[in-house]
């Protein structure tokens, strides 16, 4: 099993148009000079692209939605039956993996440090024993390394039962069954990720040259757990964002974030109140307002209500 993480919930939706054909003329042009193409040559099909849209998704592991797809790099089946097993400590039982039709799941801690202890060196084996070493009760409810569950559920998987829309998006186009993830850490570290391929946490603001390493702690927006908040640093991510490149080369872009009440806490699995999610309202999977490149470009406007992607895309 890969990492197995907790419900599903849309955080955000990138649209750049023609950001792929201009950023692959503009590797062609500054890489050394080459013979002038023969005069009938095929125009490279990339350019054919128009726009590109991301859709950001959390948490599920791979295997949690395509581990029993026919023909992927899943889970291991032999006669239609998972073929492997993770040890419940406290039971003593290796648990199978098993089909859950259940909406919602409640999957383990989401940190770094929990997510090394599940693949725990290459054997897989961690999952159960981490989501019951971090239930109830937790310190602080926001933890990302908390989950709120005795009963952890984090060998279930789904099909095409549940999920049919993927699963016909797999069939239909290309599921990639040996792509992971760049940082096995929360909300904040994989938006940041998302959106500047890095998470780093800088000591001078405005100084992309004091940024570094931070996979799991890098500075919170306001909003996020707000009532505990005491003197903190007001996040400036000095580092270039991905949003640079596109407005360096023409390309237009927004970011769409969901404007109303949000589908689970700051941290997946924490027990709060749903809050209010509007455009101009940052939090950790809306990192772009607090990058030094969207402000001083003029860009914060690029930063949208969900609304405004159908009114796009129909367009």
């Amino acid at each position: 099993m890969r990492r197995h993480s907790t419900n599903l919930g849309v955080t955000a939706i990138w649209l750049a148009a023609g950001a792929l054909a201009v950023l692959a003329a503009a590797a062609v042009r500054s890489g050394a000079a080459s013979p002038a193409p023969a005069a009938a040559a095929t125009p490279d099909p990339i350019h054919k692209i128009q726009h590109i849209v991301i859709i950001m998704q959390e948490n599920r592991s791979f295997d949690s939605y395509f581990g029993t797809y026919p023909g992927a790099d899943g889970i291991p089946m032999k006669n239609g039956v998972p073929a492997v097993c993770v040890n419940d400590p406290a039971t003593g039982r290796c648990v199978a993996p098993y089909h859950d039709a259940a909406d919602v799941n409640h999957g383990g801690p989401h940190g770094a440090k929990p997510a090394i202890a599940d693949v725990d060196g290459g054997k897989m084996d961690g999952f159960i024993g981490e989501a019951e070493n971090n239930g109830n009760p937790c310190v602080d409810p926001h933890d990302p390394n908390c989950t709120t569950t005795r009963s952890p559920d984090v060998m279930g998987y789904h099909d095409q039962r549940e999920i049919p829309n993927y699963w016909t998006y797999a069939g239909d186009f290309v599921l990639q069954d040996r792509m992971f993830e760049p940082n096995a850490s929360w909300s904040l570290p994989e938006h940041l990720f998302m959106v500047s391929e890095w998470s780093a946490r800088c000591s001078t603001p405005g100084d992309a040259m004091s940024c570094v390493n931070d996979l799991e702690t890098p500075v919170l927006p306001p909003d996020y757990n707000a009532r505990q908040r005491t003197n903190r640093p007001t996040p400036d991510y000095a580092w270039t964002d991905l949003t640079y490149l596109l407005h360096q080369h023409g390309v237009s872009w927004a970011y769409y974030i969901f404007s109303g009440s949000e589908p689970d806490c700051e941290v997946d699995e924490a027990n709060c109140v749903q809050k209010l999610v509007r455009p101009n309202t940052p939090g950790i999977w809306n990192p772009l307002p607090y990058f030094d490149t969207v402000r001083q470009d003029g860009e914060l406007g690029n930063i949208q209500d969900l609304r405004h992607f159908y009114a796009a895309a129909a367009a």
